[in-house]
Protein backbone atom coordinates (compact mmCIF):
# COMPACT_ATOMS: atom_id res chain seq x y z
CA UNK A 1 0.00 0.00 0.00
CA UNK A 2 2.90 2.59 0.89
CA UNK A 3 4.72 1.54 -2.52
CA UNK A 4 1.75 2.65 -4.10
CA UNK A 5 0.79 5.80 -2.95
CA UNK A 6 4.50 6.99 -3.13
CA UNK A 7 4.64 5.73 -6.78
CA UNK A 8 1.03 8.08 -7.15
CA UNK A 9 2.82 10.74 -5.17
CA UNK A 10 6.11 10.91 -7.45
CA UNK A 11 4.21 11.98 -10.45
CA UNK A 12 1.90 14.45 -9.08
CA UNK A 13 5.40 16.01 -7.75
CA UNK A 14 6.66 16.52 -11.38
CA UNK A 15 3.48 17.31 -13.25
CA UNK A 16 3.31 20.33 -10.02
CA UNK A 17 6.56 21.57 -10.77
CA UNK A 18 6.63 21.41 -14.69
CA UNK A 19 3.63 22.88 -14.14
CA UNK A 20 5.39 26.73 -12.89
CA UNK A 21 6.66 26.33 -16.74
CA UNK A 22 3.53 27.19 -18.33
CA UNK A 23 2.78 29.58 -15.91
CA UNK A 24 1.90 33.26 -15.81
CA UNK A 25 1.19 36.21 -13.20
CA UNK A 26 0.65 39.79 -14.36
CA UNK A 27 0.14 42.62 -11.86
CA UNK A 28 -3.70 43.14 -10.73
CA UNK A 29 -4.83 46.78 -10.15
CA UNK A 30 -6.99 46.35 -6.90
CA UNK A 31 -8.03 50.11 -6.18
CA UNK A 32 -8.79 50.39 -2.14
CA UNK A 33 -10.40 53.39 -0.29
CA UNK A 34 -9.59 53.64 2.97
CA UNK A 35 -8.23 56.51 5.05
CA UNK A 36 -5.89 54.00 7.02
CA UNK A 37 -3.71 52.81 4.28
CA UNK A 38 -3.94 55.53 1.67
CA UNK A 39 -2.51 57.80 4.79
CA UNK A 40 -0.04 54.91 5.07
CA UNK A 41 0.93 55.32 1.78
CA UNK A 42 1.13 58.77 1.27
CA UNK A 43 3.78 59.31 4.14
CA UNK A 44 5.97 56.34 3.48
CA UNK A 45 5.53 58.25 -0.18
CA UNK A 46 6.71 61.77 1.33
CA UNK A 47 9.59 59.85 3.34
CA UNK A 48 10.95 58.60 0.25
CA UNK A 49 11.03 61.72 -1.75
CA UNK A 50 12.33 63.55 0.89
CA UNK A 51 15.45 60.80 1.13
CA UNK A 52 16.18 61.35 -2.33
CA UNK A 53 15.66 65.06 -2.81
CA UNK A 54 16.60 66.55 0.76
CA UNK A 55 19.90 63.94 1.60
CA UNK A 56 20.52 62.27 -1.20
CA UNK A 57 20.65 64.80 -4.39
CA UNK A 58 20.96 68.64 -2.12
CA UNK A 59 22.55 67.40 1.10
CA UNK A 60 25.30 64.84 -0.79
CA UNK A 61 25.19 66.68 -3.39
CA UNK A 62 23.79 63.65 -5.86
CA UNK A 63 24.07 65.95 -8.73
CA UNK A 64 27.50 66.48 -8.89
CA UNK A 65 30.59 63.93 -9.87
CA UNK A 66 33.60 64.16 -7.81
CA UNK A 67 37.42 64.06 -7.89
CA UNK A 68 39.46 63.64 -5.26
CA UNK A 69 42.02 65.77 -4.29
CA UNK A 70 46.17 65.80 -4.82
CA UNK A 71 48.41 67.97 -3.73
CA UNK A 72 51.99 68.53 -2.17
CA UNK A 73 53.25 70.67 0.70
CA UNK A 74 56.50 72.47 1.55
CA UNK A 75 57.22 74.19 5.11
CA UNK A 76 59.50 77.48 6.17
CA UNK A 77 60.35 77.73 9.67
CA UNK A 78 61.89 80.91 11.69
CA UNK A 79 62.52 81.98 14.67
CA UNK A 80 65.96 81.76 17.12
CA UNK A 81 66.03 81.27 20.35
CA UNK A 82 68.96 82.73 23.14
CA UNK A 83 70.01 79.47 25.85
CA UNK A 84 71.84 80.67 28.78
CA UNK A 85 72.03 77.27 31.37
CA UNK A 86 74.91 75.78 33.14
CA UNK A 87 74.11 72.19 30.90
CA UNK A 88 77.08 71.09 28.98
CA UNK A 89 76.97 72.36 25.75
CA UNK A 90 74.12 74.81 26.02
CA UNK A 91 75.63 77.99 27.86
CA UNK A 92 75.38 81.31 26.02
CA UNK A 93 74.03 80.41 22.75
CA UNK A 94 71.62 81.61 19.83
CA UNK A 95 69.80 78.72 17.95
CA UNK A 96 68.56 79.05 14.52
CA UNK A 97 66.63 77.19 11.78
CA UNK A 98 69.88 75.74 11.00
CA UNK A 99 70.23 74.03 14.42
CA UNK A 100 66.56 73.26 15.33
CA UNK A 101 65.26 71.92 11.97
CA UNK A 102 66.71 68.39 12.03
CA UNK A 103 66.60 67.56 8.87
CA UNK A 104 66.34 70.77 7.15
CA UNK A 105 63.53 69.17 4.68
CA UNK A 106 60.84 66.38 5.24
CA UNK A 107 58.18 65.45 2.76
CA UNK A 108 55.28 66.78 4.00
CA UNK A 109 56.84 66.81 7.72
CA UNK A 110 59.13 68.75 9.70
CA UNK A 111 60.37 68.69 13.20
CA UNK A 112 61.27 71.20 15.52
CA UNK A 113 63.88 70.57 18.82
CA UNK A 114 62.42 71.70 22.10
CA UNK A 115 64.40 69.85 24.43
CA UNK A 116 68.39 68.14 24.32
CA UNK A 117 70.97 65.92 25.82
CA UNK A 118 74.50 67.18 25.01
CA UNK A 119 77.63 64.85 25.40
CA UNK A 120 80.17 66.94 24.41
CA UNK A 121 83.90 65.92 22.81
CA UNK A 122 83.51 62.22 22.22
CA UNK A 123 87.02 60.38 21.08
CA UNK A 124 86.86 56.90 19.97
CA UNK A 125 88.90 54.98 22.97
CA UNK A 126 88.13 52.80 25.71
CA UNK A 127 86.13 54.01 28.83
CA UNK A 128 83.59 52.64 30.95
CA UNK A 129 79.92 51.73 29.87
CA UNK A 130 77.26 54.19 31.47
CA UNK A 131 75.99 51.39 34.41
CA UNK A 132 72.10 52.33 33.31
CA UNK A 133 72.98 49.54 30.24
CA UNK A 134 71.67 46.25 30.99
CA UNK A 135 74.47 43.88 31.18
CA UNK A 136 77.04 46.00 32.01
CA UNK A 137 77.12 45.91 35.22
CA UNK A 138 79.57 43.45 36.08
CA UNK A 139 80.04 44.00 40.22
CA UNK A 140 78.88 40.39 41.22
CA UNK A 141 79.93 38.70 37.83
CA UNK A 142 83.60 39.94 36.06
CA UNK A 143 83.23 37.32 33.29
CA UNK A 144 79.65 38.83 31.54
CA UNK A 145 82.74 41.29 30.55
CA UNK A 146 84.08 39.50 27.16
CA UNK A 147 86.36 40.73 25.06
CA UNK A 148 85.35 41.83 21.50
CA UNK A 149 81.69 41.41 22.29
CA UNK A 150 79.36 44.56 22.26
CA UNK A 151 76.24 44.93 24.51
CA UNK A 152 73.08 44.80 23.29
CA UNK A 153 72.39 48.31 24.43
CA UNK A 154 75.52 49.10 24.83
CA UNK A 155 77.62 52.20 23.00
CA UNK A 156 80.81 50.03 22.25
CA UNK A 157 82.85 46.76 22.06
CA UNK A 158 83.82 45.48 25.24
CA UNK A 159 87.23 45.13 26.19
CA UNK A 160 87.24 42.38 28.73
CA UNK A 161 87.85 44.21 31.81
CA UNK A 162 85.85 44.98 34.48
CA UNK A 163 86.15 48.81 36.51
CA UNK A 164 85.19 50.66 39.11
CA UNK A 165 82.40 53.04 37.75
CA UNK A 166 82.48 56.56 39.14
CA UNK A 167 78.88 57.35 37.85
CA UNK A 168 77.48 55.20 40.52
CA UNK A 169 79.13 54.29 43.99
CA UNK A 170 80.35 50.48 44.80
CA UNK A 171 79.52 49.60 41.11
CA UNK A 172 81.66 47.67 38.90
CA UNK A 173 80.80 48.39 34.63
CA UNK A 174 82.15 46.68 31.69
CA UNK A 175 85.16 48.58 30.03
CA UNK A 176 84.33 49.51 26.16
CA UNK A 177 86.19 50.54 23.13
CA UNK A 178 83.70 53.29 21.89
CA UNK A 179 83.19 57.06 21.65
CA UNK A 180 84.17 58.08 25.15
CA UNK A 181 82.84 59.53 27.67
CA UNK A 182 79.63 57.45 27.05
CA UNK A 183 76.68 59.53 27.26
CA UNK A 184 74.54 59.52 30.52
CA UNK A 185 71.15 58.03 30.74
CA UNK A 186 68.92 60.61 32.42
CA UNK A 187 65.76 62.23 32.16
CA UNK A 188 66.03 65.09 29.39
CA UNK A 189 65.98 68.78 31.41
CA UNK A 190 62.99 70.79 32.38
CA UNK A 191 61.86 73.00 31.92
CA UNK A 192 62.73 72.51 28.16
CA UNK A 193 65.88 73.71 26.51
CA UNK A 194 64.68 75.26 23.47
CA UNK A 195 60.83 76.93 25.13
CA UNK A 196 61.31 79.42 23.60
CA UNK A 197 60.43 77.22 20.25
CA UNK A 198 57.02 78.21 21.12
CA UNK A 199 57.39 81.54 19.44
CA UNK A 200 58.91 79.97 16.53
CA UNK A 201 56.63 80.21 13.14
CA UNK A 202 56.42 77.77 10.16
CA UNK A 203 55.33 78.56 6.32
CA UNK A 204 53.35 76.09 4.74
CA UNK A 205 52.88 76.25 1.40
CA UNK A 206 50.05 74.00 -0.04
CA UNK A 207 50.00 73.55 -4.22
CA UNK A 208 46.52 70.91 -5.28
CA UNK A 209 45.02 70.13 -8.15
CA UNK A 210 41.71 68.23 -9.24
CA UNK A 211 42.79 66.53 -12.09
CA UNK A 212 39.48 65.15 -13.68
CA UNK A 213 38.00 69.43 -13.51
CA UNK A 214 41.44 70.85 -14.57
CA UNK A 215 41.60 73.06 -11.64
CA UNK A 216 44.68 73.81 -9.70
CA UNK A 217 44.33 75.81 -6.41
CA UNK A 218 46.90 77.45 -3.02
CA UNK A 219 46.56 78.11 0.43
CA UNK A 220 47.58 81.44 -0.09
CA UNK A 221 44.68 83.99 -0.50
CA UNK A 222 44.45 86.28 -3.22
CA UNK A 223 43.81 90.19 -1.61
CA UNK A 224 45.28 93.47 -2.87
CA UNK A 225 47.55 93.16 0.65
CA UNK A 226 48.01 89.98 0.69
CA UNK A 227 52.38 89.86 1.08
CA UNK A 228 52.24 92.52 3.77
CA UNK A 229 49.77 90.83 5.44
CA UNK A 230 51.33 87.12 5.25
CA UNK A 231 54.25 89.36 7.18
CA UNK A 232 52.81 89.97 10.93
CA UNK A 233 49.66 87.77 10.52
CA UNK A 234 49.36 84.59 12.94
CA UNK A 235 47.00 81.65 12.43
CA UNK A 236 44.46 81.26 14.88
CA UNK A 237 40.46 80.14 14.93
CA UNK A 238 38.96 82.93 14.40
CA UNK A 239 39.85 86.26 12.14
CA UNK A 240 43.67 84.90 11.17
CA UNK A 241 41.53 81.12 10.05
CA UNK A 242 43.43 81.82 6.92
CA UNK A 243 46.39 82.72 7.58
CA UNK A 244 49.27 79.87 6.48
CA UNK A 245 51.97 80.84 9.47
CA UNK A 246 50.98 78.93 12.17
CA UNK A 247 52.99 79.20 15.64
CA UNK A 248 53.88 76.14 17.31
CA UNK A 249 52.41 76.16 20.38
CA UNK A 250 49.15 76.90 18.46
CA UNK A 251 49.41 73.74 16.34
CA UNK A 252 49.54 71.50 19.88
CA UNK A 253 46.84 73.26 21.44
CA UNK A 254 44.95 72.63 18.68
CA UNK A 255 45.81 69.09 19.04
CA UNK A 256 44.64 69.23 23.00
CA UNK A 257 48.12 69.03 24.44
CA UNK A 258 47.88 71.39 27.57
CA UNK A 259 51.43 72.23 27.95
CA UNK A 260 54.00 72.45 24.73
CA UNK A 261 57.34 72.11 27.36
CA UNK A 262 55.24 68.41 28.02
CA UNK A 263 55.96 67.52 24.35
CA UNK A 264 59.33 69.62 23.79
CA UNK A 265 60.90 67.14 26.21
CA UNK A 266 59.04 63.85 24.45
CA UNK A 267 58.02 64.65 20.26
CA UNK A 268 54.69 65.47 18.80
CA UNK A 269 53.20 66.09 14.78
CA UNK A 270 50.93 68.46 13.92
CA UNK A 271 47.29 68.11 12.15
CA UNK A 272 46.57 70.97 9.35
CA UNK A 273 42.61 71.01 8.79
CA UNK A 274 41.20 72.93 5.82
CA UNK A 275 38.03 73.09 4.42
CA UNK A 276 36.77 75.08 0.96
CA UNK A 277 33.94 75.34 -1.50
CA UNK A 278 34.59 76.28 -5.56
CA UNK A 279 33.43 76.75 -8.47
CA UNK A 280 33.78 76.15 -12.32
CA UNK A 281 37.43 77.01 -12.23
CA UNK A 282 38.70 75.33 -15.35
CA UNK A 283 42.46 75.54 -15.11
CA UNK A 284 42.20 78.02 -12.33
CA UNK A 285 45.75 78.05 -9.99
CA UNK A 286 44.68 76.64 -6.56
CA UNK A 287 46.83 76.67 -3.57
CA UNK A 288 46.65 77.37 0.09
CA UNK A 289 48.29 80.91 -0.44
CA UNK A 290 45.11 82.65 -1.60
CA UNK A 291 46.05 85.73 -3.29
CA UNK A 292 48.26 87.33 -1.01
CA UNK A 293 50.54 89.51 -1.69
CA UNK A 294 54.21 90.17 -0.92
CA UNK A 295 54.08 92.38 2.05
CA UNK A 296 50.41 90.41 3.35
CA UNK A 297 52.36 87.19 3.36
CA UNK A 298 55.23 88.61 5.49
CA UNK A 299 53.18 90.09 8.26
CA UNK A 300 49.88 88.14 8.72
CA UNK A 301 49.81 84.93 11.22
CA UNK A 302 46.60 82.26 11.25
CA UNK A 303 43.87 82.65 13.40
CA UNK A 304 41.36 80.05 12.83
CA UNK A 305 38.20 81.88 12.96
CA UNK A 306 39.18 85.35 12.00
CA UNK A 307 38.25 86.50 8.03
CA UNK A 308 40.90 86.82 6.28
CA UNK A 309 43.64 85.31 8.67
CA UNK A 310 42.10 82.16 8.78
CA UNK A 311 43.56 81.84 5.36
CA UNK A 312 47.14 82.84 6.23
CA UNK A 313 49.66 80.12 5.62
CA UNK A 314 51.76 80.93 8.08
CA UNK A 315 51.17 79.69 11.84
CA UNK A 316 53.01 79.45 15.20
CA UNK A 317 54.24 76.63 16.73
CA UNK A 318 52.36 77.35 19.85
CA UNK A 319 48.94 77.87 18.51
CA UNK A 320 49.12 75.05 16.15
CA UNK A 321 49.30 72.74 19.55
CA UNK A 322 47.16 75.07 21.10
CA UNK A 323 44.48 74.39 18.33
CA UNK A 324 45.62 70.35 19.19
CA UNK A 325 43.93 70.49 22.27
CA UNK A 326 47.72 70.63 24.06
CA UNK A 327 50.08 72.24 26.25
CA UNK A 328 53.31 73.71 24.26
CA UNK A 329 55.23 73.46 27.53
CA UNK A 330 54.49 69.96 28.25
CA UNK A 331 54.70 68.77 24.94
CA UNK A 332 58.09 70.40 24.65
CA UNK A 333 59.66 68.36 27.54
CA UNK A 334 59.79 64.92 26.09
CA UNK A 335 58.36 65.15 22.67
CA UNK A 336 55.82 64.23 20.57
CA UNK A 337 53.61 64.01 17.41
CA UNK A 338 51.27 66.50 16.03
CA UNK A 339 49.32 65.92 12.52
CA UNK A 340 48.45 69.12 10.41
CA UNK A 341 44.97 68.25 8.19
CA UNK A 342 44.94 70.56 5.16
CA UNK A 343 41.53 70.04 3.93
CA UNK A 344 40.13 71.06 0.27
CA UNK A 345 35.89 70.59 -0.32
CA UNK A 346 35.29 72.28 -3.55
CA UNK A 347 31.85 73.28 -5.00
CA UNK A 348 33.05 73.97 -8.50
CA UNK A 349 29.58 75.04 -9.68
CA UNK A 350 30.42 78.29 -7.61
CA UNK A 351 33.43 81.27 -7.73
CA UNK A 352 37.49 79.31 -7.19
CA UNK A 353 37.55 82.22 -4.64
CA UNK A 354 35.04 80.49 -2.47
CA UNK A 355 37.60 77.31 -2.68
CA UNK A 356 39.85 77.48 0.31
CA UNK A 357 41.37 75.20 2.82
CA UNK A 358 40.21 74.45 6.34
CA UNK A 359 43.01 73.30 9.16
CA UNK A 360 42.49 70.54 12.16
CA UNK A 361 44.67 69.90 14.24
CA UNK A 362 45.70 66.36 16.22
CA UNK A 363 48.20 64.78 18.41
CA UNK A 364 48.86 61.48 17.10
CA UNK A 365 50.45 60.14 20.10
CA UNK A 366 49.93 59.25 23.33
CA UNK A 367 50.89 61.67 25.89
CA UNK A 368 50.39 59.09 29.11
CA UNK A 369 52.59 56.18 27.56
CA UNK A 370 54.50 55.00 30.43
CA UNK A 371 56.88 52.97 28.17
CA UNK A 372 59.15 55.30 25.36
CA UNK A 373 56.75 58.22 25.61
CA UNK A 374 57.61 61.13 23.59
CA UNK A 375 59.88 61.13 20.90
CA UNK A 376 63.56 61.96 20.12
CA UNK A 377 66.56 60.61 17.93
CA UNK A 378 70.70 61.35 18.64
CA UNK A 379 72.71 62.88 16.21
CA UNK A 380 76.92 64.29 16.17
CA UNK A 381 78.57 66.80 14.89
CA UNK A 382 82.13 65.82 14.52
CA UNK A 383 85.50 67.91 14.33
CA UNK A 384 89.15 67.50 14.43
CA UNK A 385 91.43 69.23 16.78
CA UNK A 386 94.77 70.98 15.55
CA UNK A 387 96.78 67.62 15.85
CA UNK A 388 93.98 65.65 13.46
CA UNK A 389 92.17 63.63 16.51
CA UNK A 390 88.35 62.99 15.41
CA UNK A 391 86.09 64.24 17.70
CA UNK A 392 82.09 64.74 18.19
CA UNK A 393 79.40 66.41 19.97
CA UNK A 394 76.54 63.74 20.81
CA UNK A 395 73.02 65.22 21.14
CA UNK A 396 69.43 63.68 21.95
CA UNK A 397 67.01 65.38 20.89
CA UNK A 398 63.62 65.87 21.80
CA UNK A 399 60.85 67.74 19.73
CA UNK A 400 57.68 67.86 18.00
CA UNK A 401 57.39 66.28 14.19
CA UNK A 402 54.85 67.67 12.55
CA UNK A 403 53.00 65.79 9.49
CA UNK A 404 50.86 67.03 7.35
CA UNK A 405 48.05 65.98 5.43
CA UNK A 406 46.41 67.02 2.34
CA UNK A 407 42.83 65.87 1.64
CA UNK A 408 39.55 66.52 0.31
CA UNK A 409 37.47 66.46 -3.05
CA UNK A 410 35.83 68.98 -5.66
CA UNK A 411 32.38 68.31 -6.86
CA UNK A 412 30.57 69.80 -10.25
CA UNK A 413 26.92 69.44 -11.75
CA UNK A 414 26.67 66.40 -14.21
CA UNK A 415 23.46 65.13 -15.41
CA UNK A 416 24.46 61.87 -15.06
CA UNK A 417 24.58 61.04 -11.31
CA UNK A 418 21.90 63.19 -11.26
CA UNK A 419 19.46 60.69 -13.08
CA UNK A 420 21.29 57.90 -11.45
CA UNK A 421 19.88 58.94 -8.19
CA UNK A 422 16.20 60.01 -9.76
CA UNK A 423 15.97 56.52 -11.02
CA UNK A 424 17.12 55.17 -7.81
CA UNK A 425 14.63 57.18 -5.84
CA UNK A 426 11.78 56.34 -8.19
CA UNK A 427 12.65 52.45 -7.72
CA UNK A 428 12.76 53.45 -3.78
CA UNK A 429 8.83 53.88 -4.48
CA UNK A 430 8.11 50.47 -4.73
CA UNK A 431 8.72 50.35 -1.12
CA UNK A 432 5.78 52.08 -0.13
CA UNK A 433 3.33 49.28 -2.35
CA UNK A 434 5.03 46.22 -0.49
CA UNK A 435 4.30 47.54 2.86
CA UNK A 436 0.52 49.01 2.21
CA UNK A 437 0.25 45.08 0.84
CA UNK A 438 1.45 43.79 4.09
CA UNK A 439 -1.45 46.68 5.81
CA UNK A 440 -3.82 45.63 3.76
CA UNK A 441 -3.24 41.64 3.54
CA UNK A 442 -2.11 40.78 7.19
CA UNK A 443 -2.63 43.37 9.55
CA UNK A 444 -5.80 45.29 9.00
CA UNK A 445 -9.43 43.11 10.31
CA UNK A 446 -11.04 43.35 6.46
CA UNK A 447 -7.99 41.22 5.75
CA UNK A 448 -10.01 38.19 3.67
CA UNK A 449 -12.12 40.47 1.57
CA UNK A 450 -8.89 42.49 0.58
CA UNK A 451 -6.79 38.93 -0.03
CA UNK A 452 -9.50 38.00 -1.77
CA UNK A 453 -9.71 40.53 -4.45
CA UNK A 454 -5.86 41.03 -4.56
CA UNK A 455 -5.64 37.29 -5.91
CA UNK A 456 -7.49 35.59 -9.26
CA UNK A 457 -6.45 32.16 -10.65
CA UNK A 458 -7.95 31.80 -14.27
CA UNK A 459 -7.20 28.44 -16.06
CA UNK A 460 -6.93 28.33 -19.75
CA UNK A 461 -8.28 25.97 -22.11
CA UNK A 462 -4.74 25.06 -23.11
CA UNK A 463 -3.87 25.00 -19.15
CA UNK A 464 -1.10 21.97 -18.11
CA UNK A 465 -3.12 19.89 -16.14
CA UNK A 466 -1.01 19.16 -12.89
CA UNK A 467 -3.62 17.68 -10.65
CA UNK A 468 -6.75 15.96 -10.77
CA UNK A 469 -8.54 19.17 -9.33
CA UNK A 470 -7.52 21.00 -11.73
CA UNK A 471 -9.57 18.90 -14.35
CA UNK A 472 -12.56 19.16 -11.92
CA UNK A 473 -12.37 22.62 -11.92
CA UNK A 474 -12.54 22.99 -15.44
CA UNK A 475 -15.78 21.35 -15.49
CA UNK A 476 -17.09 22.98 -12.76
CA UNK A 477 -16.08 26.29 -15.09
CA UNK A 478 -17.24 25.32 -18.24
CA UNK A 479 -20.85 24.22 -16.45
CA UNK A 480 -20.86 27.59 -15.29
CA UNK A 481 -20.31 29.36 -18.89
CA UNK A 482 -22.98 26.86 -20.31
CA UNK A 483 -25.63 27.96 -17.89
CA UNK A 484 -24.98 31.62 -18.44
CA UNK A 485 -25.50 30.99 -21.97
CA UNK A 486 -28.52 29.11 -21.90
CA UNK A 487 -29.72 32.35 -20.06
CA UNK A 488 -28.98 34.83 -22.57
Amino acid sequence: VHCHVRSKMVPKIVRSAVGVFFEYDTPRIVHIRSKKVGVINRFIQLVIIGYVIGYAIVYKKGYQEFDDVQGAVTTKLKGVALTNLSLPGLHDRIWDVVDYVVPSQENSAFFVTTNLIITENQTMRTCEEDPSVYGADCTQDPGVCIKGQPLEAGDGYMTGNCINSTRQNNTKVCEVFAWCETEVEKDPPNPPVLSESSNFTVFIKNNVEFPKFGVKRRNIPSFTDAAKYLKTCRYDSGSNSICPVFRLETITQGAKIVNYQDIATQHSTPLYYYKSFNRSCQMAAMRNIIGYNKTELTTCRFKLNHPPDKFCPIFILSDIVSLAGERYDDMAQKGGVIQIVIQWDCNLDYSQDECNPAYTFRRLDTKDDIVSPGYNFRYAHFYKDAVGTESRTLYKAYGIRFIITVQGRAGKFNFVPLMLNVGSGLALLSIATILCDIVVLYILKARSIYREKKYLEVIGDDAYKTLEGDVSYNHSMEGEEANRNRSQ
